[in-house]
């Protein structure tokens, strides 16, 4: 208990130098950019409708909603893929300050997944527009949304502190995770119904996906007007729960030789 408070407290007294990175990471992304921050709203909402357009065809006619079906997947999923990758270079891509001062090495990947959840609420933005155009029905069950943003965040947390130490001993984990969310995408119902799906593939991604977690809570939300399923509830929590406890438990029990490998 006294090293969680001590951890707590190091936590605290580097909140500071970690708002000034997160800043730094958000301003760099928009850098010389004529339109800067738009490009948050923009951006998804052009490859929102592109993949309308490619896969309405397909699946339109089982998905009521289709646009605002895809863009929360979308949103959500992105995050997730943004969040974790950027935190597999935060060690290593900050290994010159780590040399030369001592900063707790935790702060340079929480505050990339932080900078990516903050471009992820500026993309809200480009929900909001497809909601007011499709003409999305408000209900009291919206406020349960930043419960579900915090969910994922949490995950993405603890995913991207196990991959943030294992890429200092193992570089080929940029390379591989690459193509693991390639397929985590795939094997996510972002623009197909989950009935699509054989029963055993339909049941294991139900079951073992954390990204169906937080995204069929969403849908269930703003699409069908009421509560997430407790179930969906309870296992993005514990899921999240888990990554964050694993994943910093790896990164504290070896964040002592990063200094022998970056």
């Amino acid at each position: 208990m006294n090293i969680f408070f001590r951890r707590l407290g190091g936590f605290y007294k580097y909140r500071f130098l970690m708002q000034q990175l997160v800043t730094k990471d958000i301003k760099l992304k928009y850098r010389r950019s004529f339109l800067g921050y738009l490009w948050s709203i923009l951006n998804p909402l052009m490859i929102m409708v592109i993949m309308v357009i490619v896969f309405s065809s397909m699946f339109r006619s089982d998905i009521e909603n289709f646009p605002v079906y895809l863009i929360i997947g979308q949103t959500l999923f992105n995050f997730m893929s943004e969040s974790t990758t950027q935190a597999i270079y935060s060690i290593t891509g900050n290994a010159a300050l780590l040399k030369k001062t001592y900063v707790p090495k935790y702060v340079f990947t929480v505050s990339k997944v932080t900078s990516s959840f903050v471009n992820t609420l500026f993309a809200m933005g480009a929900l909001v527009i497809v909601f007011i155009v499709c003409r999305v029905t408000l209900n009291i069950y919206y406020l349960f949304i930043p419960i579900i943003l915090l969910q994922e965040y949490v995950f993405c947390l603890g995913l991207g502190m196990l991959l943030a130490q294992g890429s200092v001993f193992f570089r080929d984990i940029q390379y591989i995770y690459n193509a693991i969310t390639t397929a985590w995408m795939y094997l996510t119902p972002l623009f197909y119904p989950i009935t699509l799906l054989p029963d055993g593939l339909r049941w294991a991604v139900q079951t073992f996906n954390p990204m169906y977690f937080y995204i069929a809570e969403f849908r269930q939300i703003v699409l069908e007007g009421h509560m997430p399923d407790p179930y969906l509830v309870l296992a993005g929590t514990a899921v999240a729960f888990l990554a964050l406890v694993v994943g910093t438990w790896a990164f504290l029990k070896t964040q002592d030789k990063f200094i022998l490998y970056i």
